[in-house]
């Protein structure tokens, strides 16, 4: 076992905090301050003037308002106890010492003895440094306690002299006098012991709440990057959502267009088709621009039942690929769709971002080998496999052209596929086959195994 030394002063240490570097503010006098020496000062002299008026301080040789000086003195010294907690706590406990050797009656009184302890309290209490208060008040716990000894042994001393002149009597176990004095310096012990220990409890109880401040501010902190984080993950998702929206739509647009002014002397009913289809494609963008656009300014909205998460707009998912994959059936481009379901069911199942990331991933693929490729045909399928340890859904998108001469792609939509396989943690394969024609396939994982 360790030495009973160290181990206590390890825990002495722990419990009155000397290695916390934590310093609490004294602030400046208040009201409040005031009203407590001014409460202190008026409760004082009610007191003595109670006791006074009872012959309590008959043997006292002192004017009647010497002690009243003397209680004005500790009561509104305690007005710079928050201010001046080391200082205040010296001087009280020198006031006491020298009113306990000339005037020990009034020493004595509750009010004297409750300003004493205000100011033992508050040494402890608001003491910038724990070391500093610490010494303080342990060098004033070490002075009175030797005070007390020494008038134990002066009364230990008038005991004998006493039983020597067999003019004192015994009425229980210890002499009157040494019993008097060891009974006062329990008491003592007790005192300055708990305003000690009261003291450190105060400190300790603002240094846990200065702590859970500081946590709620470091929250707050958190909170707001979370949130801004939020703001440009989505403006980053409504930039993506908008190129491919404006790439899908403006390359039918220009594809149909062309077709239109090639046939519209020869073949005015399918110059008339294309039309429509421009028409209803040109609709169709500007209401997902606008709604987008609405998404954008309003992106710092929050939804009424969960506050943390910003309004969306409505995003096509998986299921609307089929659709996708035939609107791109013209001009010559032949186009299929297949799904591989390991489960009835699989790919309606999948979440939305999933979805929303194999679509956009499909339209790209599909408005890219519209504008860039000779390509004459297109395959897309779409796999999801819920069973096994790795579940996955899956797009790829195929065909069988060339890169178009004149043709030039600035990047950003495969750099927005990326970008959203990225935040699954998925896998993107984009290049040319090995035969001929273009690939992109990607994999997302669905999480944990599902039963």
């Amino acid at each position: 076992m360790p030495p009973l030394g160290p181990a206590l002063r390890a825990r002495l240490g722990a419990y009155f905090a000397v290695d916390d570097e934590w310093e609490r503010g004294n602030p400046a006098v208040t009201r409040r301050d005031v009203v407590t020496g001014a409460a202190f000062e008026v409760a004082g002299v009610v007191t003595l003037e109670l006791a006074r008026s009872a012959g309590a301080f008959d043997s006292v040789d002192a004017p009647w308002w010497v002690i009243y000086l003397v209680m004005s003195a500790a009561a509104l010294a305690l007005v710079l106890r928050r201010r001046y907690p080391l200082a205040v706590a010296v001087y009280l406990s020198a006031h006491m010492f020298v009113t306990g050797v000339a005037m020990p009656q009034v020493m004595g009184q509750v009010a004297l003895q409750i300003c004493y302890f205000m100011g033992l309290f508050s040494a402890m209490a608001w003491g910038r440094s724990r070391r500093s208060a610490l010494l303080v008040t342990s060098t004033i716990l070490v002075f009175m306690l030797c005070w007390v000894a020494w008038q134990f042994a002066v009364g230990q001393s008038a005991q004998t002299w006493l039983d020597t002149t067999g003019e004192d009597e015994r009425f229980g176990f210890l002499p009157p006098v040494p019993a008097i004095i060891l009974l006062t310096f329990i008491v003592n012990v007790v005192y300055f012991v708990g305003a000690i220990i009261g003291g450190q409890v105060a400190w300790r109880g603002a240094r846990q709440r200065e702590a859970l401040t500081e946590q709620a501010r470091t929250i707050a902190r958190q909170t707001a990057t979370l949130q801004q984080r939020a703001v440009v993950a989505e403006r980053l998702r409504i930039a993506r959502e908008l190129h491919d929206v404006v790439g899908h739509h403006v390359s039918v647009i220009g594809v149909q267009a062309a077709g239109a002014r090639r046939v519209l002397d020869q073949d005015p009913p399918a110059a008339a088709g294309a039309l429509g289809v421009i028409e209803e494609s040109s609709r169709e963008a500007v209401a997902q621009m606008r709604s987008l656009l609405g998404t954008l300014r309003d992106i710092e909205a929050r939804s009424d039942d969960d506050p943390g998460r910003l309004s969306r707009t409505s995003s096509p998912g998986a299921t609307d690929i089929e659709e996708l994959v035939t609107s791109r059936a013209y001009d010559g481009l032949r186009t299929s769709y297949a799904i591989v379901e390991d489960r009835p069911g699989a790919m309606a199942r999948l979440p939305e971002t999933v979805g929303l990331t194999l679509y956009r991933t499909a339209q790209e693929a599909l408005a890219n080998v519209v504008r860039h490729s000779t390509a004459s045909s297109a395959s897309v399928r779409v796999r999801v496999t819920e069973a096994g340890d790795r579940p996955f859904a899956e797009v790829e998108v195929l065909d069988d052209g060339r890169p178009r001469p004149a043709t030039s792609s600035s990047g950003m939509g495969h750099l927005g596929i990326r970008e959203r396989v990225a935040s699954h943690r998925g896998e993107v394969e984009i290049g040319p086959r090995t035969t001929r024609g273009y690939r992109v396939r990607v994999r997302l994982p669905l999480g944990g195994p599902r039963d």
